[in-house]
């Protein structure tokens, strides 16, 4: 997995757990899980070094692309409609209260990109995210990496409220995460200023 007790991680570790697996945030248990940068995890599963991860994307293709891996476990399989949060937009409580007309573009901005990925053609697509890419990190994507992780991603400004017990549940049973309080975490009234449908706060915050 990229991080211990990041989205993946805590994926993986529940899914192993269901069926009758151990592991432990040291690394020990009937499998062993060794948070890994994303990187070196292709590095070390082209030279054979590595028997499995647990990716997000583009990562989870590069691995099927361009190191011959099979994919065991779609993780929307484990989800109510195949849809679940691996990032989303955040600012905090302060944040949010002192720079709201920095929270509001934020909003705008985070929405015009959502839009664009859910209607730009494959092309032009592959060709922003190349330059980004190039500008940013000094290198590219092949196109078939591009087409296969897009296809693979749902791109929605909905943080998917309804979805936030279970992912603390999961860190929970699997020993990475502290029980916690979670209500009053959404306040998604900006968001819903600027949308044409009500995005549910999953009743854990305002709408």
């Amino acid at each position: 997995s990229p991080q211990l007790g990041g989205t993946q991680d805590v994926a993986l570790r529940a899914w192993l757990g269901k069926q009758g697996l151990k592991t432990s945030a040291a690394g020990g248990g009937d499998v062993a899980i060794n948070p890994t940068e994303n990187a070196q995890t292709l590095k070390l599963f082209q030279d054979g070094k590595l028997d499995g991860a647990w990716l997000p994307e583009p990562w989870a293709s590069r691995l099927v692309l361009q190191a011959g891996a099979k994919v065991l476990v779609d993780e929307k399989s484990l989800w109510e409609n195949g849809r679940f949060p691996t990032t989303i937009l955040i600012v905090s409580k302060k944040f949010a209260a002192e720079h709201p007309e920095t929270v509001a573009a934020l909003l705008r901005g985070n929405k015009a990109a959502v839009d664009w990925l859910n209607s730009a053609p494959a092309a032009e697509k592959a060709s922003t995210i190349n330059a980004a890419l190039k500008a940013t990190a000094g290198s590219t994507l092949p196109a078939d990496v591009i087409d296969r992780s897009l296809a693979n991603i749902t791109f929605t400004v909905d943080p998917l409220a309804g979805t936030y017990k279970k992912l603390l549940q999961d860190g929970v049973e699997t020993g990475i995460t502290k029980q916690a309080d979670i209500n009053g975490i959404f306040d998604l009234r900006a968001l819903n200023s600027i949308t044409s449908q009500k995005i549910s706060a999953g009743g854990l915050g305002q709408e």
